[in-house]
Parts: structure tokens; sequence; C-alpha cells
């Protein structure tokens, strides 16, 4: 119920999504039910696997998200958190407020034991496969041993989901060498190097697209800044293209014969390709779909929600993170008589 277009564009996804995935059991479309009845006939859809929860209430995105989840005990991110934490359903997917769905997967799904907190998950491509980032906004301030469990998490997802046989992990700072950055950054570069992890070091910006990495960490500030720079900067990038290629008729020539070649990159950057983000570290997979997203956006975030069920990413973590814990603890806890 918290999308930019309305209930309409999450069930043509729904729709959509279940004609393409057969192995999908059964998807709940949680809200309100007259709103969700309204728009199902215009869409021409009845699939015996969709069941309708009502939900009275909507976390809005102006709303404060936990004292939201507190107040509207009828909201339908609270609902469908609630199905997840019950066992009724595998996942949870919104295209609501970011805030709320972190808050509902905080305290309704609850986090995989041992992680100490749940992370934002961000796939950007780049020129021949993608790389993730993490944390891309839930974790404002971390600790280093935050940011080794995200690198655990992040190497799992890389793994697991994109076919990363041996993902290279690296921490963002601002510089290559071991000893650049600040305290958060040194601290948790000493402690992924102990890390069962193909650990590289520190990475810079320019690293991120020119494949040195496949898993980049850092705390949810600095991710989310470069998340969103990044966006802004594809574009502006396809708004000058456009600008500088129609100036004249030569030019207009030139772009005609390369107009596959631009289809092509914009096909590679494009959001609805990936469906939004993952929320690493619950008990339940959680996937924030973009609020903007229509039809095709939707269908690709059920895709890749239901390929981390089948690929069971959060047994994974839970093994890794364990083992990872094992060192982490014994390197962050100060001798008895310290």
């Amino acid at each position: 119920m918290g999308g930019d277009h309305g209930c309409g564009v999450v069930i043509a996804g729904v729709k959509r999504a279940l004609e393409e995935n057969k192995e999908i059991e059964a998807v709940y479309l949680v809200g309100n039910k007259a709103d969700i009845h309204a728009a199902l006939p215009e869409r021409g859809f009845r699939d015996h696997r969709v069941r309708i929860i009502h939900a009275s209430e909507v976390i809005e995105m102006a709303d404060k998200p936990v004292i939201a989840l507190r107040k509207k005990k009828d909201s339908s991110i609270g609902r469908a958190a609630d199905l997840v934490s019950e066992g009724q359903a595998d996942a949870l997917i919104s295209l609501g407020n970011t805030g709320g769905i972190f808050a509902a997967g905080t305290f309704k799904v609850g986090r995989i034991p041992g992680v100490d907190r749940g992370c934002i998950a961000t796939v950007i491509p780049r020129q021949s496969n993608e790389f993730v980032l993490l944390d891309a906004g839930a974790n404002v301030e971390c600790k280093p041993y935050h940011l080794a469990q995200f690198a655990v998490m992040g190497s799992v997802y890389s793994r697991e989901v994109l076919k990363r046989k041996n993902p290279r992990v690296g921490i963002l700072s601002n510089g290559s060498e071991d000893s650049k950055g600040n305290e958060l950054t040194l601290e948790a570069f000493k402690l992924c190097k102990k890390l069962n992890l193909n650990f590289i070091g520190n990475i810079e910006g320019h690293d991120l697209f020119k494949d040195h990495v496949d898993v980049v960490v850092c705390d949810g500030f600095v991710g989310n800044i470069v998340l969103k720079t990044v966006e802004s900067l594809a574009v502006g990038m396809f708004s000058m293209l456009k600008r500088e290629l129609t100036h004249n008729t030569q030019r207009k020539l030139g772009a005609f014969l390369a107009k596959a070649a631009f289809q092509s990159i914009r096909r590679r950057m494009d959001p609805e390709v990936y469906g939004g983000a993952p929320l690493l570290g619950f008990n339940g997979l959680v996937f924030k779909a973009h609020g903007s997203a229509r039809e095709r956006a939707v269908a690709s975030a059920i895709r890749v929600t239901a390929n981390a069920v089948k690929h069971q990413i959060n047994q994974t973590i839970a093994r890794d993170i364990a083992a990872a814990n094992i060192i982490l603890d014994a390197e962050t806890t100060l001798p008895a008589n310290a």
C-alpha cells in the first residue's frame, strides 16, 4: 500500500511474477481489502496462489517508523511482518517506508541469532557484473563489529544469489593503504582480516566500477551517500548525452547509428531489473522495493526474493555468522585484568 502508484501496479507485478515462476506457492497481498479487490478485475488477474490479508492502516512516508509501527497496529507492513514471524510466509516485500520496513524486520520478524544489526544491501551494476554495497542507509552509526558482520552477510549474498564463487570483500575508505581510514574502518579492517573471507583490504571510490571488488562494506551514512550519488550521476550522464547527441543533425545521425549501444547501457543500468534491495540479517527475507516501482520492478523484486529463499541464504548467513562471531568475540573481548 505504500508505493507511489497505488496497489494496482503491485498487483500487476505479482501477476507477472506468478506467470514467470510456478515454484511460488503463495503470495499474500496485504493491505486495504476494498482497494485490492477494486484493482484485481481491471488487471484481469485470477490465480489460486493469491490470498488477500486485510490491513486497515498504512505507515506513511512522513511517519516516524518505530512510533508508527507501534501505534498503527493494523498497518500493512506490520501485518506482513507478522506473517513472516509466524512462519506463514518466507519473505516480506514492500514498496513503502524504508524505516518502517526495517523496524518491522527488527521488532517483528527478528534478527538471525548472532546478528547484531540488520543492514540494507544494494546491488549496483557495472560494465560486466554487479557489486553489493552495504550498509546502504539503515545504520548511520556503526561499530567495527557491525561492519565485520556486514562483510560476512554481503559475502553470502554475493556468493549465493549473484553467483560469485569467491567474493572479493573490501572496506570503503579514503585510501587503499592499510593505514588509511578513520577509527571505525581501521578497526573493522583488523577484524575482517581474521575472518574466513576473501578480504582484499581497503578500496577507494574509484575502485567501485573497475571490477576490483564484489562486496563493498561501509556504515549506513557513507553507503547512502554513495548510493544516491551513483543514482544521480547515472541520471545526469544520460541527460547530458541526450542533450549533446541531439544538438545538431550530424550528432543525431551518430546517435541513431549508436542507438543499440545506448539501449544496451540503459538496460544494464535499469533499476527495475533489480527491483530494490534486500535487508539482510533477519529471520525471514525482507526486501525493500523502490517506492516508484512499477509492474516490472515489482516482478523483479519477487523474482530476486524467491531466488534468495530457494538458495536458503538465511540459513547460510546464520552458519557463517556463528563461525565469524567466535573470532569476532575473541578479538573484541578485553582481557579480564584489562
